[in-house]
């Protein structure tokens, strides 16, 4: 028997669940995720970091567009808070001034708060950095840990309390359109849906060949990460997110022990990423020249997936060639700090055909973020 629905969101990740739950608005929604669980691949292996500085000019809007959710959540979404102080750090060596130079400059433009800093300045705030690595740097003191658990919770239990089905176990086999709308054949069953929104993360090309619709390019990039103990006694609670203006590196907080990263950006094809040891070992060897950590041992690593077009801005609209078939894709290393934001605005260009009026006051256009825009390819 086939179930009927007016919107089905394909994917669980952040994406989805933040997009489910406004359409819940407007009609019923069904969330068909292939996993086990929702947010297995790169949902649940964020960084969790509230960046307002980070990622290109549209991305910066979307997450000052989200801020005002994650800082007032609506009644009943979460009884933790979503964000927690912690600030960031950008540090530079004496050949990298320039860049710091230039990021400072631009983040200024829209983040006034943040502050310049020395070499003295820079070992002020994070006294673990190693004495003479670092030229200078910048400090926002805005920056805030996200609890991604309780926000991607809050999403999914708001789809459910709105009426609307998270199905698990719904790997898409099938993408026809009937109709108005579309049929979707899944291994949990078969639904009818008036349209079908694309969240599939990493595998949004391959669902959107399922359904006839034009690639976008879409480049999923792993991500390594791992965790480590301070040394002995030392309490790191209160250090900042500490990022290489390059991004060759970080390290923040994470529960008691330190969180690091190459930050690379490896092109994979979609699968369960898993971490490399050359990655670990470039990291652990870049932040033990940075800092005074020596990291023996690993408390645990893992790798995630970030989807990028060559623009690196999300994609969101209505595939011409395939009416009804909506991408929600693109979201890079930016899904879970522009989630509030990004679920209204597939919202809006589905049911009214347009991004909402607040949002769009950001600087947010939906030719910023079409699947026909010219900056889904490189050039040449």
């Amino acid at each position: 028997m086939t179930e009927t629905c007016d919107f089905l969101v394909i994917g669980a990740g952040i994406a989805g669940a933040s997009a489910g739950y406004e359409l819940a608005r407007h009609g019923t929604v069904i969330v068909a995720e292939k996993e086990s669980q929702p947010g297995y691949h790169t949902t649940g292996r964020s960084a969790a970091l509230f960046a307002e500085g980070y990622g290109n000019a549209a991305i910066r809007a979307l997450t000052r567009a989200s801020r005002a959710f994650f800082e007032t959540p609506p009644e009943g979404f979460s009884e933790a808070p979503l964000l927690a102080p912690r600030g960031a750090l950008m540090v530079a060596q004496a050949a990298q001034m320039d860049r710091l130079d230039a990021a400072f400059a631009e983040t200024q433009a829209t983040l006034p708060g943040i502050i310049r800093l020395d070499a003295a300045g820079v070992m002020q705030h994070a006294p673990v950095m190693r004495e003479g690595y670092a030229a200078g740097g910048f400090l926002n003191p805005g920056e805030r840990d996200m609890d991604v658990h309780a926000i991607h919770q809050g999403f999914l239990r708001g789809i459910r309390a709105q009426g609307g089905k998270v199905i698990t176990e719904a790997g898409i086999t099938g993408l026809t359109r009937q109709g108005e709308g579309w049929l979707v054949e899944t291994t949990a069953g078969s639904f009818s849906a008036g349209a079908v929104v694309n969240a599939s993360g990493a595998w949004a090309d391959e669902i959107a060949d399922l359904a006839g619709a034009k690639r976008i390019g879409l480049v999923p990039k792993r991500r390594t990460a791992f965790t480590f103990d301070p040394p002995a006694g030392m309490d790191v609670h209160d250090l900042p997110a500490v990022v290489d203006i390059d991004e060759d590196w970080y390290f923040r907080p994470e529960s008691g022990r330190l969180m690091g990263s190459p930050a690379d950006e490896i092109p994979s094809p979609p699968c369960d990423a898993q971490p490399e040891e050359m990655d670990i070992a470039i990291a652990v060897d870049r932040i033990e020249q940075a800092t005074i950590f020596q990291i023996r041992r690993l408390a645990s690593r893992w790798a995630g997936l970030r989807s990028f077009v060559a623009d690196k801005t999300m994609v969101a609209g209505f595939a011409p060639e395939a009416p009804g078939f909506f991408w929600l894709a693109g979201q890079g290393g930016y899904g879970i700090q522009t989630a509030p934001a990004m679920g209204r605005v597939a919202a809006g260009l589905i049911v009214d055909k347009a991004i909402p009026a607040d949002i769009a006051g950001f600087g947010i256009s939906a030719a910023d973020l079409s699947p026909t825009r010219s900056g889904l390819f490189p050039k040449g």
